[in-house]
């Protein structure tokens, strides 16, 4: 019986050896979470119970038990790593199965979705139709865009400006851009028509004989847009007319072929104070056709594809699971597990909210295995299969003495 004690003690002890070799091993993996082995006594069972003089028959190995605490974040700056900070794990698709993983060391495939080194894709919540939030009752891949962002035509215009309280009319009249002494002041900007081309807007602010009466003349790529419009001020340099700042421009039709620019302009902000000219604001909505410059991932795991004309479009949200059982989860190698019965039901949601925890992007968390812990592990380890072995060694002379016996 001592000698199987002792041999159950340095099957324990080989098999916490075993544990930690994985552990050591796994020291520098993205994501890995270290495992315990955790051990049991074992008693003989008799048919009426347990006798008060029972010593028992060694140990058994009763789980290796993963620990989910979290590993140092390491930034990469390549924009497609993310670490999770909490309890969430990265939730995964791959040959029909949804997997989890807490490594974020993701790459785009030759066709375009994120994936991680096992071509596992990563999920995300997809955007609403109408591009405000997203549905998170609604899970796909996330596949990167690769065209160019399309270009948005100038609808709105809004120029902010002080006209001089103490401006005289021009000397010359009718107004020609040619001739600065037709008109006061200028101002000009950049439009885009629904090409994406850029034309020059150009506003004229010329001083009637009215007092506190001016008007702005727009032309675009030197062409005038409808007659010159009629802005008031009051005594005390606030703009009344027109009532709410907003000028509807005739149609401009671009020798580009692109559909009429209909423009409005906001002089909304604008005033009459003091005796010179100043433009505080100068604003218009359109932009020209973009090129892909990079993916950005916030810390609500909201991936953004950034283009050159500044437009930032959303591509999904990362959708993260949590478990009321961590432990519980099926180990699938490759820095994945799998939901069981004893990890309980899948929760599903965003980073930032509940206990989802937060996504970094271009960062990486590591392997949460001290080295050091993991040393002593041995060195405990290899003490104990000593003594083991060393129990077997004495029962063996004990009983080669008793066999001795004449």
């Amino acid at each position: 019986m001592s000698f199987r004690i002792s041999l159950s003690g340095m099957n324990a002890a080989s098999a916490d050896l075993n544990v930690t070799s994985h552990n050591i091993a796994n020291a520098n993996t993205t994501g890995f979470k270290q495992s315990r082995a955790e051990f049991g006594d074992v008693f003989a069972v008799a048919g009426s119970g347990l006798s008060r003089n029972a010593i028992g028959a060694g140990v058994r190995l009763e789980k290796v038990a993963q620990q989910f605490s979290q590993g140092n974040v390491d930034f990469t700056g390549k924009s497609l790593d993310m670490a999770l900070s909490g309890q969430g794990f990265f939730t995964l698709s791959g040959n029909g199965a949804t997997v989890y993983s807490r490594a974020g060391n993701f790459g785009a495939d030759r066709d375009g979705f994120v994936v991680n080194p096992a071509g596992q894709r990563l999920q995300v919540f997809q955007p609403n139709a109408g591009g405000n939030g997203f549905d998170t009752g609604r899970m796909g891949d996330l596949r990167l865009a690769t065209g160019d962002s399309p270009p948005r035509a100038t609808a709105q215009v809004s120029v902010g400006t002080n006209l001089p309280g103490n401006a005289s009319a021009p000397t010359l009249s009718p107004f020609d851009a040619n001739d600065p002494s037709t008109y006061n002041h200028t101002t000009s900007l950049t439009a885009y028509d629904s090409l994406g081309a850029a034309h020059t807007q150009s506003m004229y602010f010329i001083k009637t004989a009215n007092p506190n009466e001016w008007q702005v003349q727009t032309q675009i790529d030197g062409t005038d847009v409808g007659t010159p419009q009629t802005l008031q001020y009051s005594a005390t340099g606030q703009l009344t007319t027109p009532a709410g700042g907003s000028v509807a421009l005739p149609a401009y039709i671009p020798a580009t072929g692109a559909a009429p620019m209909t423009i409005a302009l906001d002089v909304g902000t604008s005033t009459q104070y003091g005796n010179a000219f100043g433009v505080s604001a100068l604003v218009q909505d359109g932009y020209a056709t973009g090129r892909l410059t990079g993916i950005e991932v916030s810390s609500e795991g909201i991936v953004n594809a950034r283009y050159t004309n500044g437009v930032s479009t959303p591509l999904g949200q990362v959708a993260l699971t949590t478990f009321a059982n961590p432990q519980g989860m099926q180990p699938l190698g490759d820095n994945a597990w799998a939901e069981t019965a004893d990890s309980g039901q899948a929760r599903r949601g965003a980073a930032g909210s509940s206990e989802f925890g937060l996504v970094q992007g271009g960062a990486l968390e590591a392997s949460n295995v001290d080295l050091t812990e993991q040393l002593v592990n041995m060195i405990t380890a290899q003490r104990n299969f000593q003594a083991n072995a060393q129990m077997i060694s004495t029962q063996d002379q004990i009983t080669q003495t008793v066999i001795n016996i004449r």
